[in-house]
């Protein structure tokens, strides 16, 4: 007997039916679509065995008087198909100056795994209870510290340099199928630093200068979704504790926290435009540690919502520019502030003084390097140099698209406080007197923050950036 035949369009269905679930059995099981991410993190303690002097406070006298928490450096490696690694390092110092990671770099290429330089993204933490580093806040004491004592700071930058390079080598061998989301929180402890008083800007608590709270946290998993490393930033200084003490302060403790909730998850924090903020309440070991606690918290909420999935290709460019400093010192005035009575500004002085005289050339300005990095159309991630004040951070945000846009600072070196236009015209610590410490001529001269946002900018993927 002959089967009845069946209609044409009933065909087509079976067939597209078929082909449909042959195309699922190749998919995950979870249903998600393949990800093409490979990623890898490790830590390694940093902390040294010898004493040494602490950077961050010029009132030191002496080197550390033991270590109150231990401290680390933190690699993610991250590869998109076939394109170059990326790597992102974390490192718990008040400043790594770019001198220092060139050396890493350099190391890594030596050992048959170079990294390009606009694919390392190098975070300090800015505690300010870690070695002082050479090459950075070299007039943070008022008299040069002693001969041991430079020793010790010079071995010590050695001894970080071999760590970094092990921490990355480690991470880029770790490297296995993965996947990225991110998500934005929000964390209250950073506050203003900068009130105006009769006497000018002061360093005190003001509740209703600019902030940026925002937390963005990026998770990497397995692909069966096992939680592997977690990258966070916040815009705030480092600043809860001035102990003489190696300590982390709330970025170590945050990661701690991390790591404690999470066995076997690497946990990197980095620091976002934050030079003119302050952690509050600060300056007791209890509020370190209840800051980390909060920023954890925060994170671990994120992470068990929906996030948004992060793609490639990952994009990564450089651009170096020059920061005019403001008008050049006479010879005359470098011989007065030689015998100014404050000692900071004597040894300043008394530096370029002795340039002249020998008759080497003042910088007229300062070498930036500004980093953008895109991961697809998926995010944006702007790495600045320097102690960054907050209205850069708000200022990327409400330039391109703030769901999508991520700001760090204390990036690849720390040269000294970058000031915005607003923060120049005020004046103050952040403006000009911080630039004593870092061994600068002089403050800035105006218009930097229209040098650096036009910079940054010209980097920034169309898609990225809020139409007129």
């Amino acid at each position: 007997m002959l089967l009845p035949s069946l209609p044409a369009n009933f065909i087509r269905i079976g067939f597209t039916l078929l082909l449909l679930s042959l195309a699922l059995l190749d998919r995950p099981l979870s249903g998600q679509e393949p990800s093409a991410w490979k990623a890898g993190a490790a830590s390694i303690d940093i902390t040294p065995d010898y004493p040494v002097r602490l950077s961050g406070y010029g009132s030191r006298k002496t080197p550390n008087e033991g270590v109150e928490m231990r401290i680390h450096a933190k690699a993610l490696a991250l590869t998109w198909e076939q394109d170059p690694v990326s790597v992102i390092l974390t490192v718990d110092n008040c400043g790594v100056p770019a001198s220092l990671r060139a050396k890493v770099l350099a190391a890594l290429k030596t050992a048959g795994h170079p990294v390009q330089d606009e694919r390392l993204a190098l975070h300090s933490s800015h505690t300010h209870c870690a070695p002082a580093l050479p090459g950075l806040l070299t007039f943070l004491f008022p008299e040069e510290p002693s001969a041991e004592e430079q020793a010790a700071v010079q071995r010590y930058g050695d001894e970080l340099v071999t760590k970094l390079v092990k921490v990355t080598l480690e991470a880029l061998q770790n490297q296995s199928p993965a996947r990225l989301h991110w998500s934005t929180g929000k964390v209250p402890f950073a506050m203003n630093r900068r009130l105006k008083t009769d006497t000018g800007y002061t360093n005190n608590p003001n509740p209703y200068g600019p902030t940026d709270h925002a937390l963005p946290v990026l998770r990497i998993t397995s692909l069966e979704g096992k939680l592997r490393a977690l990258y966070t930033s916040y815009a705030c200084h480092c600043t809860t504790l001035a102990i003489n003490k190696i300590h982390p302060d709330w970025a170590g403790c945050a990661q701690q926290e991390l790591e404690l909730r999470f066995p076997g998850v690497v946990a990197l924090t980095a620091i976002g435009c934050g030079a003119d903020q302050n952690p509050y309440p600060r300056r007791e070991l209890p509020h370190a540690t209840l800051h980390g606690v909060t920023l954890a918290k925060e994170a671990v909420r994120l992470i068990n919502e929906p996030m948004k999935e992060v793609r490639g290709p990952l994009t990564c460019t450089t651009k170096e520019i020059k920061l005019p400093f403001d008008t050049p010192r006479t010879a005359a005035e470098w011989e007065s502030l030689a015998q100014d009575k404050n000692p900071w500004t004597a040894r300043h002085a008394k530096h370029f003084q002795g340039m002249l005289q020998r008759g080497e050339a003042i910088p007229t300005d300062l070498p930036y390097t500004v980093q953008v990095w895109s991961y697809g159309d998926d995010l944006l991630t702007i790495n600045l140099p320097g102690e960054v004040v907050v209205d850069y951070g708000l200022r990327f945000k409400k330039e391109n698209d703030a769901q999508r846009t991520w700001v760090n600072s204390y990036t690849n070196d720390v040269p000294c406080y970058i000031p915005s236009q607003r923060v120049w015209e005020e004046g103050g610590y952040e403006a000009a007197g911080a630039m004593t410490y870092y061994g600068r001529p002089n403050r800035f001269a105006s218009g930097i923050e229209e040098t650096i946002a036009t910079a940054v900018q010209k980097l920034v993927p169309a898609g990225f950036q809020k139409r007129p």
